[in-house]
């Protein structure tokens, strides 16, 4: 078992079985299981924002440590954790109520090995945070997502999802590179 599926399992067993948080992994590993997969070397996952932060960033901090000096800082600033777990550099987003309680819904259990879960977002909410992103290796992404996952998204949740996004950050290209992506499939 490699290093990034190791620390997501040991994610699953800190926020889901002992916070009793919701989760999903939203990176890399994600896309080895909807999209084309490819080597990355980190482990990326929102989480849903149910406790006091000071308490989350707390516990967090506790059980994994943190890459940066002043965590709850950081996490007040930019709403998220930076940690290391199993020697991999985890990026733990805080999640914003809306978009991320319907992410937590349509996320899937996957069974790692037996009785081991972890959780992740559906392929439809990979592909919204792979076209928010403007970094080309997350177009390669999304369009692979798109490839692999021909005639099974549900291309109206997605639409709808990318079109509150780019109003809210009025940023148009966000729904213009799925577009673009899907008209390739």
């Amino acid at each position: 078992m490699n290093r990034q599926i190791r620390a997501a399992l040991a994610m699953h067993d800190f926020f889901f079985e002992n916070l009793k948080l919701n989760y999903a992994v939203i990176g890399g590993i994600a896309l080895q299981f909807w999209g084309e997969p490819r080597f990355t070397h980190d482990l990326d996952l929102t989480v849903e924002d149910r406790l006091n932060l000071r308490e989350l960033v707390t516990a967090t901090t506790q059980a994994f440590g943190s890459r940066v000096p002043d965590p709850y800082r950081f996490a007040r600033q930019h709403r998220m954790l930076l940690l290391t777990v199993e020697g991999v550099p985890v990026d733990v987003a805080l999640a914003l109520h809306g978009y991320e309680e319907s992410l937590f819904r349509r996320s899937h259990p996957v069974e790692i090995e037996p009785g081991r879960l972890i959780r992740l977002c559906s392929a439809e909410d990979l592909v919204i945070h792979k076209a928010i992103s403007p970094r080309p290796q997350d177009l390669a992404d999304l369009e692979g997502v798109i490839y692999r996952q021909r005639g099974r998204l549900d291309v109206r949740y997605v639409r709808s999802w990318l079109r509150k996004f780019s109003s809210a950050l009025d940023n148009p290209e966000i729904l213009a590179r799925f577009e673009q992506a899907y008209a390739k499939r």
